[in-house]
């Protein structure tokens, strides 16, 4: 049986996700429920199987182990670092923003 990990939110992750909220309420308040349905699937997914996030940036940051998973039909990918017992999910980017200045903080 496959060990869930965690995803536990760093402060910048969790400001990440209520500013996209905010950004649905007032321009596509009817995206509102899709897009945290598509947060909560992402995140059930890297729970059960943190390995298959994207390492693209890894590298190019300097932080190894570094991953991420896209949302399903939004335009936001989930950053996130693996470790023993749990993962921390340090952002949620919108994928046209520049990402590595975005993870740079």
């Amino acid at each position: 049986m496959a060990v869930i990990k965690p995803a536990l939110r760093s402060p910048q992750a969790r400001a990440d996700i209520e500013n996209a909220i905010d950004y649905y309420v007032v321009e596509a308040p009817h995206r509102v429920d899709p897009f945290l349905d598509a947060l909560e699937k992402a995140t059930a997914h890297i729970q059960r199987a943190p390995g298959t996030g994207s390492p693209r940036y890894a590298h190019e940051l300097d932080m190894p182990g570094l991953r991420f998973w896209l949302l399903d039909k939004f335009p936001y990918g989930l950053f996130y670092l693996e470790h023993e017992d749990h993962l921390r999910v340090i952002r949620l980017v919108h994928m046209s923003r520049d990402i590595p200045a975005s993870l740079q903080d």
